[in-house]
């Protein structure tokens, strides 16, 4: 985020979209929606202010723009790692390193959809990106529940629990990077597959599940 402005260069239509939801994805993500103008946006794009409402309608609709490019780009991520059948035990590896790569690679995205939202107190838009993840993992909780002889009804509660703890990890990861990713993931496993009455003390990915 080097805060410069951008030459201005003759673009088509589509190629000035695409300029304008990067900085607005850069603006958005260091500065939040509120302290970012269309001043400021239209300054660093090297455009009059016209045309970011010629193209969004407005800051509101850049900001929606934006943080609907980062929901289908992490739910795609998502999707792509819990579609191939496999152990609980390596679905749940997969998805907590889509995250935690998402954050290491598009940190600026994640900003975008865990800060404040217009008219919102934060969040609104992750925690409905979370919500559709929670419903991916219930249908595949529900499948093992029920091959298991367990209550296939409370996949729900436990695709709640498991999807929001990662999330939260990924969070607080964010920002406190004294671990590195897939030790961060390895402790996640290690806490929602075996449970605190059986954590490993030098829990790894990729280790083979613990006999029942």
């Amino acid at each position: 985020m080097t805060g410069t402005t951008h030459p201005r260069v003759r673009m088509t239509g589509e190629q000035r979209r695409r300029q304008l939801l990067d900085i607005g994805r850069e603006l958005f993500a260091q500065r939040g929606f509120e302290a970012t103008s269309v001043e400021e946006l239209a300054a660093h794009a090297a455009v009059s202010k016209p045309v970011v409402y010629e193209h969004f309608g407005g800051k509101e609709g850049l900001y929606g723009a934006v943080v609907d490019r980062e929901m289908q780009a992490l739910l795609g991520r998502f999707t792509s790692a819990l579609s191939t059948p496999g152990h609980p035990r390596g679905m749940l590896e997969s998805a907590a390193l889509v995250l935690l790569d998402y954050i290491e690679e598009e940190t600026d995205g994640f900003r975008v959809l865990t800060r404040d939202a217009p008219g919102t107190g934060g969040g609104t838009s992750f925690s409905s990106l979370i919500g559709e993840v929670a419903r991916k993992v219930e249908h595949i909780l529900g499948r093992e529940f029920g091959g298991r002889g367990y209550d296939p009804r409370l996949a729900q509660l436990y695709s709640q629990a498991l999807v929001g703890m990662v999330s939260l990890v990924g969070e607080w990861w964010l920002d406190n990077r004294t671990l590195g990713k897939h030790e961060v993931a390895a402790h996640l496993v290690n806490l929602s597959y075996n449970g605190l009455a059986h954590l490993e003390p030098r829990p790894g990915l990729g280790a083979a599940p613990r006999e029942e």
